[in-house]
C-alpha cells in the first residue's frame, strides 16, 4: 500500500486533479487550525484517488517516504489489527525521520472508536497530520461529542459536468471565463447569442454525463449501458447491501431496496411519508430512518422548504438523488431516458441542484424550496448572507417565456428578490428576462443547463471566492 517507501511511485495515477485537492492539499500543509481533515463522500467517488495526488504532492515536495502512511480498513486482515497495531508496524519497518509525520486513513468509520483515536491525536500528537476517509455521515454524526472541533469535513461529490469533459479528455468549446453567474446579467443579446453558437457541442456532452454519471469508474466505462451497470451493481447495491449492515445494523435489506427504488421514481419530489407507507407497506418510524440513512451514506440529499418554525417542521422535504445518473441506471432506463421528456427533466433538476449545491456548501449558504399559497413552486432557493437566490428548471424543447414562470415571479414579487435563474434546455433560451410587478422590479436569467452545470464545475476548480 506504501510503494514510496521502496523509491516507487504509485502507478496509473491520474495526474490531472479534482477541485477538491487544493483543500485538502492546504490542510496538510498548512492547517488554518489544528485539526484532522475528513474526505466525506459516497463509494467509489475518488477519494482514495485525491489521498494518493496528495502523498504523491507532499513527496515531491520533499517529505521523507518513510514519514508517510497510507492504510485502508477496507482490508480485512487490517481491520482485524487495529490502528494502533499498524501505526507500530509501520514504524518497525520506516524508522521516523525528522519532520512532520502524515497518516493518511482510509474507510475510517469501520473501526470502532475512531472518534476517541482523532481526539488524542489531535490534542496530543502535534507532530503528526492526519487525514481520514470515510463513506458515511455518520463521521460527522455519532458520537460527535467526542470529536468536536478535532476534524475539517471536506465533502467530496460525483463529477461535475466540467470535470467529466476533462476526465474523458474531451475538447471542450473556447468559452468566456465566468467565476460569477452574477455578471451574466451585465450581457447583451450579442454575447448570449455568440456563446450559446459555441457551445453547441456541450448539449450532446451534457445529456451523455446525465446517462452515465459522475462516479468516476463510470465516466470511464466503454458505453452507457455500461456505465450504469456499474453505477447500479457496484455502488449501490454495495451500499444498501453491504455498508448499511456493517455501519448501522440494518437487517430488513429488501424495505430498505424498497425505499430507495421509490425515491428514484419521485427523484426530485416532495417526500409525502404517509404515502410512500402505505404504497411499500413499511411503518413510519421504519421509513423515516431508511430516509436519514440513506442521506447518511450519501445517496440522497433532502431540502426543507423555505421558511422558520412551524413552516419547516410541517412542511415536507424534497429529495434529490446524490447523482443525476443514479435514478436512470437503477430504473435501467439506458438511452430511454433522452426520449421521457419528464424524466428528463427530473434528471437535470438533480444534476443542476448538485452542482450549485457542491459549488456553494462551504460558504455561508443553505438551501430549501419554495412554495406559494396558491402551490406555485421554486425549485431551488439559497439564502446567502440574508439574501434569497431563487433557481427554477425549465427544461423542455420549447424557449421559456415569463407567463411559464408562474411560481417564479410570484416568489420574487412576494419576497422582494431582485434576481433568479431560469435553467433551460435550448442553447438559444439563453438572456434575461425584465419584469415589473406589483411594484417590484426584476430580472431572471434565462440559462441553459449545460453552461450552467459547466461554469458551476469550472469556478468551483478555479476559484476559492464564494460570491454569488
Amino acid at each position: 500500500m506504501n510503494p514510496w517507501w521502496q523509491g516507487e511511485s504509485v502507478p496509473d495515477l491520474p495526474q490531472w486533479r479534482r477541485a477538491a485537492y487544493k483543500e485538502l492539499d492546504l490542510w496538510l500543509r498548512k492547517p488554518p487550525a489544528p485539526r484532522a481533515v475528513l474526505l466525506s463522500g459516497a463509494r467509489q467517488i475518488g477519494k482514495t484517488t485525491l489521498f494518493l495526488q496528495s502523498i504523491e504532492g507532499l513527496l515531491v515536495g520533499e517529505v521523507h517516504p518513510g514519514n508517510v502512511l497510507y492504510v485502508t480498513f477496507d482490508h480485512p486482515l487490517l481491520k482485524l489489527t487495529g490502528l494502533d497495531e499498524v501505526l507500530r508496524l509501520w514504524r518497525s519497518i520506516e524508522a521516523k525521520q525528522s519532520g512532520l509525520e502524515y497518516v493518511f486513513v482510509d474507510e475510517i468509520q469501520l473501526l470502532p472508536d475512531w472518534q476517541i483515536w482523532v481526539k488524542h491525536q489531535v490534542d496530543f500528537n502535534k507532530g503528526r497530520r492526519i487525514a481520514l476517509t470515510g463513506s458515511a455521515t455518520p463521521l460527522s454524526m455519532l458520537k460527535q461529542e467526542s470529536g468536536v472541533g478535532r476534524w475539517h469535513t471536506i465533502r467530496l461529490a460525483t463529477l461535475s459536468f466540467f470535470e467529466f469533459l476533462r476526465i474523458q479528455k474531451k475538447q471542450e468549446p473556447n468559452l468566456p471565463e465566468v467565476p460569477s453567474l452574477t455578471g451574466l446579467f451585465k450581457w447583451n443579446e450579442g454575447d448570449f447569442s455568440k456563446t450559446g453558437t459555441i457551445a453547441e457541442p456541450l448539449a450532446a456532452q451534457f445529456h451523455e454525463y446525465l446517462q452515465r454519471g459522475g462516479f468516476p469508474q463510470c465516466a470511464l466505462a466503454s458505453t452507457v449501458t455500461w456505465a450504469q451497470k456499474l453505477l447500479r451493481e457496484d455502488i449501490v447495491d454495495k451500499v444498501l447491501k453491504r455498508d448499511m449492515t456493517a455501519l448501522f445494523g440494518v437487517r430488513r435489506v429488501v424495505e430498505l431496496e424498497h425505499t430507495f427504488l421509490y425515491l428514484c421514481l419521485h427523484d426530485g419530489g416532495q417526500l409525502d411519508i404517509p404515502t410512500l407507507c402505505k404504497n411499500l407497506g413499511v411503518k413510519k418510524p421504519t421509513a423515516k430512518n431508511f430516509v436519514e440513512l440513506l442521506a447518511a451514506v450519501h445517496l440522497i440529499h433532502k431540502l426543507s422548504p423555505l421558511g422558520y418554525g412551524k413552516e419547516v417542521l410541517r412542511g415536507k422535504h424534497k429529495v434529490y438523488l446524490a447523482d443525476a445518473a443514479i435514478g436512470p441506471s437503477v430504473l435501467s432506463k439506458g438511452r430511454a431516458l433522452l426520449e421521457d421528456e419528464t424524466q428528463l427533466g427530473k434528471a437535470v433538476e438533480t444534476a443542476f441542484f448538485k452542482h450549485v449545491f457542491t459549488r456553494y456548501y462551504k460558504g455561508n449558504v443553505t438551501f430549501a424550496y419554495w412554495r406559494g399559497k396558491k402551490n406555485h413552486e421554486v425549485d431551488i432557493v439559497a439564502e446567502v448572507n440574508g439574501r434569497l437566490i431563487p433557481f427554477e428548471v425549465k427544461y423542455r424543447g420549447k424557449n421559456t417565456n415569463a407567463d411559464d414562470l408562474t411560481g417564479l415571479r410570484e416568489f420574487c414579487v412576494s419576497k422582494n428578490v431582485r434576481r433568479g435563474y431560469v435553467i433551460t434546455r435550448r442553447l438559444s433560451d439563453f438572456g434575461v428576462l425584465r419584469q415589473q410587478e406589483k411594484g417590484v422590479d426584476f430580472e431572471l436569467l434565462k440559462l441553459p443547463a449545460p453552461l450552467a452545470c459547466y461554469w458551476l464545475g469550472r469556478s468551483e476548480l478555479n476559484s476559492a471566492s464564494y460570491a454569488e
